[in-house]
């Protein structure tokens, strides 16, 4: 097999996989398949989905207790309740990953919430296959929700950040 098509099956294999775990409701997969003597593929795919809706709620204490509390307090539910892969500012993950939130361990973060980005900005790398995938904003604007936390596994599609 030749090396492109075998990256093929293996992009086709982790998608499948990210389909059964999808399909059954599973939080974790690992696979190991072997090649003979020409190597092995180690797969663990998970999945973060659950980790975002606990996530949510977060934001809504921060707001100090005053008068406009009641306002913001009413605009939370409907946030926590949608989807935030289907918000209009969402960045969601094009592969199956790894992400990491700085460049390196201990330096800081490419991103920060409130922080203003221009389209093109890195704002988190994906790790695939032992790539490291820089993820470009989309569009300038301010950094409103990160929806994953460093060293997360994310699946194809998996709301990364909302941006405004």
């Amino acid at each position: 097999m030749t090396d492109n098509s075998r990256l093929d099956a293996d992009v086709d294999f982790i998608r499948a996989l990210a389909e059964l775990l999808r399909e059954n409701d599973l939080t974790e997969l690992q696979v190991k398949r072997e090649y003979g003597d020409d190597g092995t593929l180690n797969v663990r795919v998970s999945r973060a989905a659950p980790v975002a809706p606990v996530a949510a709620p977060a934001p809504a204490p921060a707001p100090a207790p005053s008068a406009p509390v009641a306002a913001t307090a009413a605009e939370t539910p409907a946030e926590v309740i949608e989807d935030p892969a289907d918000h209009p500012g969402a960045v969601t993950s094009p592969m199956v990953g790894t992400v990491y939130m700085q460049p390196e361990p201990g330096a800081a973060p490419f991103i920060t919430l409130g922080q203003q980005v221009s389209e093109g900005d890195t704002l988190l790398i994906i790790e695939a296959m032992k790539t490291m995938n820089h993820i470009p904003a989309p569009r300038a604007g301010t950094v409103k929700r990160i929806l994953v936390e460093d060293g997360a596994a994310v699946e194809f599609g998996t709301p990364l950040v909302i941006i405004e």
